[in-house]
């Protein structure tokens, strides 16, 4: 028996042909057309990147975080979040929020942005991604030119942002800060926000 028919024996008939990818791997246009993909499925390295159920935490900071800075937005800027952005070919990861400038094409039935489109990417760290969202994801956006990078992890029970800026000559980030309570920059544009707020729950 050949090792492709034991394989066949072994394998599930309901398994989806994407549980086993190419053996080059996948490229980024693949995630417009792979049938009952789970949502919110990333591509990083040519292989695909599947999410786990999210705590309170993250999708409180993401929520209050796009709303707050749409306060601050430069005129023709776009928060954007549950999208995903193309780094490069075999690159296509979803940060869980970024800013897009006013070139990006902003058509309806668009399912990914463009990484020269990008001016912010956000990850806010959870249990299953810290190693991902801590030195894959900061060096995949750098490598494609993001200028800004802010990573969010729990301390003491509140946001901490950790603010990164790329240095054009190594086209990798540096750290340029770390803020607990008040977020206050000027770059990529002013913003002032209560970090306080980020994650606290409402009071009737």
């Amino acid at each position: 028996m050949t090792a492709e028919a034991v394989i066949a024996r072994m394998t599930p008939p309901s398994l989806p042909d994407w549980v086993f990818p190419p053996p080059e791997g996948f490229v980024a246009e693949d995630l417009d057309h792979i049938p009952d993909l789970p949502a919110h499925t990333e591509l990083i390295d040519g292989s695909l990147v599947f999410v786990s159920p999210q705590r309170y935490f993250h999708q409180s900071v993401i929520r209050r975080l796009c709303n707050a800075l749409e306060d601050f937005l430069p005129p023709g800027h776009e928060v954007v979040d549950n999208m995903s952005v193309k780094l490069a070919r075999q690159q296509r990861p979803e940060p869980d929020l970024m800013v897009v400038d006013p070139h990006a094409n902003f058509d309806l039935d668009v399912t990914c942005f463009q990484a020269g489109d990008v001016i912010l990417a956000v990850e806010v760290v959870s249990p299953d991604s810290e190693l991902r969202d801590r030195e894959r994801k900061p060096v995949l956006y750098a490598e494609a030119g993001i200028p800004h990078f802010w990573r969010i992890e729990e301390v003491g029970g509140k946001p901490a942002v950790f603010v990164f800026e790329r240095d054009p000559g190594t086209k990798t980030y540096a750290l340029a800060g770390v803020h607990h309570d008040r977020l206050k920059l000027t770059v990529p544009f002013d913003i002032d926000i209560d970090l306080t707020k980020l994650c606290k729950r409402r009071t009737r």
